[in-house]
């Protein structure tokens, strides 16, 4: 097997189960722990995954952020009740902005009896499901394109969002501190902070497990958004603490939307 054969291998293990050992990489694939290490040091390297002790992962961590097609697997039920809740959130004739977040880019699944509508957004797999659909403009962001979150960013990005004006911006986030929002990479920052600027109102959509995790980089104050949505499953307590900092909370089961702020 060549070795870039092999590595695509090695992420499609990974895709499937999140972690896998130096050992049993090198038994599936006969080859050496070495090897099999330098396979992992390369993939690394590329941002795709993060070597542990004795083997490699594409789970969050604070620095790292999963591959999107990991990402989409995770709390999947939870993010299409959120998707489909936001999409009622949204008007016929509204431009509207949604970012690269697996969570947020749900929304393009809803939005076929909500035409017309202008679509801003910098994700790709938006862009290709909504591309061929009458009735609905889709503004495409370009910027350099990032295999890791399917998405495009960069000063390319930006420019083309500060030209831009919408309704509703929609933005997903890794990670949930206290009443703050946070992201692992710079440019995906940079990048949603300008989806803001750029939008009359923001609606973040984010599942249960984000909460009480950091990542690197700040990215805003949850009291920024007009609009928090997550799922039921968010625990009593860190719903109180949100609460009580005055975030504008939507938990979002199988059939309504509870108010809690």
């Amino acid at each position: 097997m060549k070795p870039e054969d092999r590595r695509q291998a090695i992420m499609d293990i990974l895709m499937e189960t999140g972690s896998a050992s130096v050992e049993d990489l090198a038994g599936r694939f006969v080859v050496s722990k070495m090897t099999v290490h330098r396979d992992l040091d390369d993939l690394e390297q590329a941002g795709l995954l993060r070597k542990v002790h004795g083997g490699a992962s594409i789970q969050s961590s604070p620095q790292f952020e999963s591959d999107f097609r990991y990402r989409e697997k995770i709390a999947a039920e939870e993010k299409r009740r959120l998707a489909q809740h936001a999409a009622t959130l949204i008007e016929p004739g509204q431009i509207i902005i949604i970012d690269d977040g697996s969570t947020a880019g749900g929304i393009a699944e809803y939005l076929k009896d909500i035409r017309p509508l202008t679509v801003i957004t910098n994700n790709l797999g938006v862009i290709n499901k909504l591309a061929a659909v009458a009735g609905i403009d889709v503004i495409s962001l370009g910027g350099q394109y990032s295999k890791k979150f399917n998405g495009f960013f960069g000063i390319t990005t930006e420019e083309a969002l500060r030209s831009l004006r919408a309704d509703t911006a929609f933005l997903s986030s890794s990670a949930i501190h206290g009443a703050s929002a946070f992201h692992q990479d710079q440019e995906v920052v940079q990048t949603k902070r300008q989806m803001m600027k750029s939008a009359a109102r923001a609606v973040l959509l984010v599942d249960h497990g984000k909460f009480g995790k950091s990542a690197l980089h700040f990215l805003t104050g949850l009291e920024a958004f007009d609009m928090v949505l997550t799922g039921a499953e968010i625990e009593a307590s860190v719903e109180q603490g949100l609460k009580e900092a005055g975030i504008k909370l939507q938990k979002i089961s199988g059939k309504t939307a509870e108010e809690t702020a």
